[in-house]
């Protein structure tokens, strides 16, 4: 039997026909299907995770960033169980709700009230809300290329190509769904990422009309590159002298430090949306803040500004798993996990070396992305995959896959806390097979970006 035909009888495979059956393509998440069909998970234990079929795999993608402790970390298993013997949501408060907001907004200096939601998107839509809410304006600014979840306006220019995507001192405003009002594309301002002087030009447009900035510190979509300092004072300074908010998108990068990804940087947000890793495995959202800007929550107030609820939010349960993983999640492990981060990064720089591809890896903390480019990317335009690099990147994905690496599909990683240095090693050996498998075909397409770069 071919290995075809052994994917075709597979236990996922029959799965799959199940499920084309019942949902449009198979699936609720687009981010799991992969060719011929998606892989099915069993169990997952620390840093493995196994599937229906039987093989195990050390897990980098770790639902897509959710998992900071790993699958079932026992101390969070422990006591999300004696909360579901209590009960997984009530129509009152709970005190799990307060222990977890106090435990987050201890965490940094911008957040002076926290509400809790079910997901980063919900998050993120709750900020533009509530920035819109604080200044009576309706624009957003955004960075082009950056996802922030599937809200119309959030979305905007989320994957513009050259053939949309404007000229670099005014990019457009590019849908992502079909049927997105033109309205919402006109109420999106769309700049370049670590280009001061062309963000604020444009900024400068529309400051009258302007709720909020919403930018991601370490934007994946954008090529996983840290914001640089001098592209965050600005727009913090530009905000403030036009009575904008800030707004920091902190779904992934919480995990960067102590208090985010913010705590690298001489700011202070008015607003900083989360969600993933917070959550200890849960759905969950949240947005934190300073008092006046969260103040257009208050139902208390005479006048509320924001209308805000949720039949899920902060339900005991996810408030529970949150504020033991964060807890778990204290400045000892976090040094850890970010000195193994640099580890990771530091042994695929090698492995690109010792295969001689042009290729290269960017990230910080405990994330990493490779590029089948070799230099690393400033900004969107640069990152956005040219001639046949999504193919090489599937093949990369593909070979890392059959040996025992599971990766999210642009090739980045997020490391756990139940992760070791061996299991950075066995990466390293992989991604170093991968290369030296696809290294010619690599090589060949970076000679032609370089010839037709010169004509």
């Amino acid at each position: 039997m071919t290995e075809t035909d052994k994917q075709a009888s597979s236990r996922s495979a029959r799965l799959y026909q199940r499920a084309l059956a019942v949902m449009p393509g198979g699936c609720s998440r687009n981010t799991v299907l992969r060719r011929p069909h998606p892989l099915y998970a069993a169990h997952g234990e620390g840093c493995y995770l196994t599937d229906i079929e039987g093989v195990t795999r050390i897990d980098f993608a770790n639902n897509m960033a959710s998992l900071i402790h790993g699958h079932a970390p026992p101390e969070i298993v422990d006591a999300v169980t004696e909360q579901l013997h209590r009960g997984t949501g009530y129509t009152m408060a709970t005190e799990a709700e307060i222990l977890f907001a106090e435990h987050m907004c201890n965490r940094a200096p911008a957040f002076k009230k926290i509400r809790f939601v079910n997901s980063g998107t919900e998050a993120i839509m709750s900020a533009v809300k509530a920035s819109r809410a604080f200044t009576g304006r309706a624009k957003i600014a955004k960075v082009e290329g950056a996802y922030h979840g599937q809200y119309d306006y959030a979305e905007v220019s989320q994957n513009p190509g050259p053939t949309n995507w404007g000229a670099l001192d005014s990019p457009s405003s590019v849908p992502v769904a079909y049927g997105t009002p033109a309205s919402a594309l006109d109420d999106v301002v769309i700049i370049p990422f670590n280009d001061p002087d062309r963000a604020i030009a444009i900024l400068e447009q529309h400051a009258k009309h302007l709720a909020c900035v919403l930018v991601d510190l370490m934007p994946h979509r954008v090529g996983l590159i840290s914001a640089e300092p001098e592209f965050v004072t600005r727009l913090r300074q530009w905000t403030r002298s036009n009575d904008v908010l800030l707004v920091c998108d902190e779904v992934i990068t919480f995990r960067c430090d102590y208090g985010g990804a913010q705590a690298s940087y001489d700011i202070e947000p008015d607003l900083t949306a989360m969600g993933k890793m917070i959550g200890g495995g849960f759905p969950v959202g949240a947005l934190a803040g300073s008092d006046a800007v969260m103040s257009v929550m208050d139902p208390l107030a005479d006048k509320i500004l924001f209308p805000h609820s949720g039949t899920f939010s902060a339900n005991p349960v996810t408030m529970t798993a949150g504020r033991i993983a964060m807890e778990l999640f204290d400045q000892a492990a976090i040094d850890r996990l970010n000195d193994l981060g640099e580890k990771a990064r530091g042994a695929i720089e090698e492995a690109i070396r010792a295969a001689d591809v042009p290729a290269c890896v960017t990230g910080t903390a405990s994330m990493f992305r490779i590029h089948m480019k070799p230099n690393p990317p400033r900004n969107y335009r640069e990152a956005y995959d040219v001639a046949n690099e999504d193919i090489l990147r599937r093949e990369f994905l593909d070979y890392a896959l059959a040996n025992g690496i599971l990766l999210v599909g642009t090739c980045t990683g997020m490391l756990s806390t139940a992760m070791t240095g061996k299991e950075i090693d066995r990466l390293a050996e992989v991604v170093e097979g991968a290369f030296r498998k696809i290294g010619p075909a690599l090589s060949v397409k970076s000679h032609v970006d370089k010839t037709r770069s010169s004509l």
